[in-house]
């Protein structure tokens, strides 16, 4: 159909978007009908893409529809949907049963339910044509923290949501670094590793990046540009709101700047000779997501990694015995283990005892599946689907997590509403009888 005639549709239908579908397939392979979604259409394209450009209305609608088109299904969660529209950063999702279309949901309608609105600051961080402008918005992701922690969030739409906004200002910086710097010279992909990549970012995190360059890199030549665009972009980030890495695992170092083909010699030395140092770049770099650039070389050191590790039991080994080394902060009779002097004296560290033995755990089995999966729950899942987990053990160590989880979650916002600067450390004595009885269950 032509342009107008879309908008005609959508007129008489009172409707801000239109599902676009290909009339000569069929879902089934059968006879003729409504097929597969070819696009969308929302008002948004008609105002930017026809009117605004002049586009004749009698072309096909084809030419200036969205496709290919991000979908959810009806059985999805509510969040989910949220989550897609932030990743993707749209307006509309189409609503599939039995991969058809039934419907879409759209940010206005989300939005009655999400008062803390994560979507509309991905959309503004978009948006930002300066640093100070990121930084503005970056002071309203702890509110959107406190909203998602009161109305009873889980832990996985915390983190979710978190590494959405997160990843989101990452790729914003990193489009103001190539306007100002000029276009990269050789392509580049800007991964992220650690709580971001896995989707489970909680309000203290700090920053791990890195910078997978393409094979034609010559350092005399295109060194100067990635070093000043990696400059560009941690200082950014540090200025909204996520502090440098103390162990300085960013791509300002140029360690971590390399071609991919080192970068498949390094994770290649660390799996054939998982010495200490190897082990703890593995519990870092192997968690790892492409976020800008060319993300097809983080896919294919992705391939690269999953290939390799089976072959090599011992470094499976090795890491199952580094996982195994975090105990977590319980004693004899079941008692807390506390620190005994410094800062955070009468308190365990609930991400270092907790989580990481559990995180660490799972990414062994993950490694030894060849799981694509980075985010812990999705990765147990996997584990469980390959036989490498023990019948029912799973839900245990699924319901742990997230109990542990979410007590690291809700204490950190208990200690923002008290003026208190969120850390992962918390004193049992502030926790209920029932909190330290699950709490000491799910450590065991």
């Amino acid at each position: 159909i032509s342009i107008q005639q879309a908008a005609l549709a959508m007129t008489k239908a009172r409707m801000s978007s239109l599902i676009l579908a290909d009339e000569n397939k069929s879902h089934s392979g059968g006879a003729k009908g409504i097929g597969p979604i070819a696009g969308i259409l929302t008002d948004r394209d008609l105002r930017r893409r026809a009117v605004a450009k002049g586009i004749p209305l009698d072309r096909p609608v084809s030419s200036i529809m969205t496709a290919p088109v991000v979908t959810v299904k009806a059985d999805d969660y509510a969040f989910e949907a949220m989550l897609a529209m932030i990743n993707h950063n749209v307006h509309h999702l189409p609503v599939l049963k039995k991969g058809k279309p039934v419907g879409v949901i759209s940010a206005s309608d989300i939005i009655q339910y999400e008062s803390h609105g994560s979507i509309f600051l991905v959309d503004k961080i978009y948006k930002q044509q300066e640093v100070a402008g990121l930084v503005q918005l970056s002071r309203q992701v702890p509110k959107t923290y406190m909203h998602m922690v009161s109305e009873g969030a889980n832990s996985h739409m915390i983190g979710s949501a978190l590494s959405g906004i997160g990843l989101s200002i990452s790729q914003r910086l990193l489009t103001l670094g190539e306007k100002a710097l000029g276009p990269p010279p050789v392509p580049y992909c800007y991964i992220t590793m650690g709580s971001m990549a896995r989707d489970e970012q909680v309000i203290v995190t700090d920053q791990d990046n890195a910078f997978i360059l393409s094979d034609k890199y010559d350092t005399s030549l295109h060194a100067g540009y990635f070093k000043a665009l990696a400059a560009f972009v941690s200082d950014g980030l540090a200025d909204c709101g996520y502090p440098y890495c103390k162990g300085d695992i960013m791509g300002t170092n140029q360690q971590w700047r390399l071609p991919l083909k080192e970068w498949k010699f390094c994770f290649g030395s660390w799996i054939e000779t998982p010495q200490p140092q190897a082990l703890l770049n593995a519990s870092i770099f192997f968690d790892f997501k492409g976020v800008a650039g060319d993300i097809t070389l983080a896919d294919e050191l992705g391939d690269h990694i999953r290939d390799m590790v089976p072959g090599h039991p011992r470094f499976l080994s090795c890491l199952a015995a580094n996982a195994l080394s975090r105990k977590p902060p319980l004693g004899f009779f079941r008692r807390f283990v506390l620190e005994s002097d410094g800062e955070h004296k009468n308190t365990f560290n609930l991400k270092r005892r907790g989580i990481a033995p559990i995180s660490d755990m799972i990414r062994v089995h993950a490694l030894a599946c060849g799981s694509t999966a980075l985010n812990t729950f999705e990765r147990l899942e996997d584990a469980d689907a390959a036989g490498l987990i023990p019948r029912g053990v799973k839900k245990e160590i699924k319901d742990a997590l997230e109990f542990i989880s979410i007590t690291r979650i809700r204490n950190q916002a208990k200690q923002m509403e008290t003026g208190q600067e969120p850390d992962n450390s918390l004193k049992p004595e502030e926790l209920s009888k029932f909190e330290r009885r699950h709490l000491k269950d799910a450590f065991l």
